[in-house]
């Protein structure tokens, strides 16, 4: 898991586009043993000041769960592909005992995930982005799940002119890993005082009260449960 956690989670970051190329998002969350926060923050810096040094090129982003139990931080990646894991990274070997002996001491567990972007459905990728929420699901009939997600996600964007959030379909995992995840990003934290039309309530304009309360009456037997963070990234650990 050590080496899983900083030879894979960072790999080359990509501009999320409006097109039909899938890319790969890779998830690794942290949570930092408790009153080791600030030696885990000063360990990734020293971490990321070696890989520059030695001249890595990889790209990523560090961010921390705003609720919750625990410190918690995600690293996020995109990769084009599967085959971008084969590719040697001669920065990251460089600067691995780093790792090992400034940021693992102070690491309570790690969860990695990997997922696929949903570019039919999703908004480009916003260079300001700050924060993002992210509100992950567990399905039990996928079929009717996806004709509610493209129906409504539909009417928001004939309304709006774009998608708000952008999709992703997890790739396996744990028995408690989510199944499909939206993450809807903010220029910063007075962006949420910003009242809008829910998306039930975009698609009920759009459609009527009948359809609408059919698709909550199917929605409800489709999704097993889902939850919710808010993450903040933190530019000075990000590259």
């Amino acid at each position: 898991m050590k080496k899983l956690l900083f030879l894979i989670v960072f790999v080359p970051m990509l501009a999320l586009s409006q097109n039909n190329e899938t890319a790969l998002l890779t998830v690794s969350q942290i949570t930092v043993k408790q009153g080791h926060n600030a030696q885990y923050i000063e360990g990734v810096k020293k971490w990321k000041e070696c890989y520059l040094e030695n001249n890595g090129e990889n790209n990523w982003n560090v961010w921390r769960r705003l609720q919750g139990e625990g410190n918690v931080y995600v690293l996020s990646g995109l990769m084009e592909n599967w085959a971008k894991m084969d590719k040697e990274d001669p920065a990251n070997k460089e600067c691995y005992t780093t790792v090992l002996n400034f940021i693992m001491p102070h690491v309570e567990k790690t969860h990695f995930n990997i997922a696929e972007t949903m570019p039919e459905i999703s908004r480009a990728f916003s260079e300001d982005t700050k924060l993002v929420w992210n509100t992950f699901y567990k399905v039990k009939n996928t079929a009717d799940f996806m004709e509610i997600i493209n129906a409504v996600t539909g009417a928001i964007k004939a309304k709006e002119g774009s998608y708000r959030a952008t999709w992703f379909s997890y790739m396996g995992g744990a028995p408690d890993t989510p199944d499909y995840m939206v993450s809807t990003p903010y220029k910063g934290y007075a962006d949420l005082d910003i009242s809008r039309d829910s998306p039930a309530k975009v698609y009920e304009n759009a459609a009527g009260k009948k359809k609408t309360d059919e698709m909550r009456a199917k929605w409800r037997a489709a999704v097993e449960k889902s939850w919710s963070y808010i993450y903040s990234l933190n530019t000075e650990l990000s590259n």
